[in-house]
Formats: C-alpha cells, structure tokens, sequence
C-alpha cells in the first residue's frame, strides 16, 4: 500500500496572462499521477521581489497555494513541478527573475531535507507573505517546521500582499462562495 503526504505547493506568475498559468498549473496538478489537489486558495497580487528587494517598476505577481496529497517523494514530486513549470513556457535565466509560472514545494509532510537537489521546508517561505497568507487560507492552523505557526510567521512579514478580487477562484470544481478546503486533508 502507498502512503500519501500532505504537501504545500506555492504557485506565482508575473509574465504574461498570470491567471491562466496559475489555471493551467492548477489543472496540471491535478492530472499528475499520484498527486491529488485537496484545496486552492484565494489569489493574491503582489510586487516583484528581485535579489535587491521590492521592484515596484516589474510586474506585480499573482500568487496562491495548493495542498496536496501525494504518494510521490518529494525529489520526485519537485520534478514534476520543475516539468509542469517548463510545459508552460518557464525558463530559467535570471535567479528571481520574471516567469510565467514558478512552482515551489513549500513543506512535504513536515519533512526537513538538504540535498543538491531539495531543500525542504522551503528556505524563505517563513518570510513571504505572498506564500503564507494563501496557505492560511486554505488551512488557518498551518505549521512549518523549523519556524512555527504560519499565522505568526506572516504576522512578521512586511510584504504587500493584496487579495486579487476579480478572480473567484483558480479551482474549477469549487464556487467562488465554498470553501476551498476538502473536507478530511
């Protein structure tokens, strides 16, 4: 029997139609094999970030974050993600640069890791709004380990994050009025 893994999965976009590559990303997660999508959240805008800070004159991201469910290893389930992210036109030249879609594993069933390929939970996701607000919206008592509650955690950032108010939702088979949250993840 295969064991799955609850997984937090980050999504942005700042190129492009940001929206319908936060939607395709989306879909494309849920037609991974081995993966299941137990819940989306809202959508938010927020400035560039680049190596030297807040780049107010890029274009602002939109951002959100999906649970999972997932009986792949993280090494694994990352490469899919790094394969989704190249199936919508990502490409890699600038550390922190623009993109059409950037996808980061966040936390894999609390597990910490380093190795040449992963670093789990995230390295920076305990300082960005734009990761930890989505994911308070999707599960209000989130904890990422090494670093605490994730409700404390975004109380200490000083990101602008904004919620994009005309997207409903990225999740197809939710109305924009339920909840996001499947019920039993």
């Amino acid at each position: 029997m295969l064991i799955d893994h609850p997984a937090v999965i980050a999504l942005g976009s700042n190129q492009g139609d940001r929206e319908h590559y936060l939607r395709e990303a989306v879909a494309a997660l849920k037609a991974l094999p081995g993966v299941q999508v137990t819940a989306v959240s809202r959508v938010y805008e927020t400035p560039a970030l680049r190596l030297s800070g807040v780049d107010e004159n890029a274009p602002s991201y939109l951002n959100a974050v999906a649970l999972v469910r997932s009986v792949l290893p993280p090494e694994m389930l990352l490469g899919s993600l790094h394969g989704i992210e190249a199936s919508l036109g990502r490409v890699r030249e600038e550390r922190w640069g623009d993109r059409t879609i950037d996808l980061d594993l966040v936390d894999y069933d609390g597990t910490e890791l380093e190795t040449e390929s992963i670093t789990l939970p995230h390295p920076r996701a305990h300082e960005r709004g734009f990761v930890l607000k989505p994911w308070l919206d999707v599960n209000p008592d989130a904890v990422l380990v090494g670093f605490g509650k994730v409700s404390d955690l975004l109380a200490r950032t000083t990101d602008k994050v904004a919620l994009a108010s005309s997207i409903a939702t990225l999740d197809d088979t939710a109305s924009p009025t339920e909840s996001q949250q499947v019920k039993g993840s």
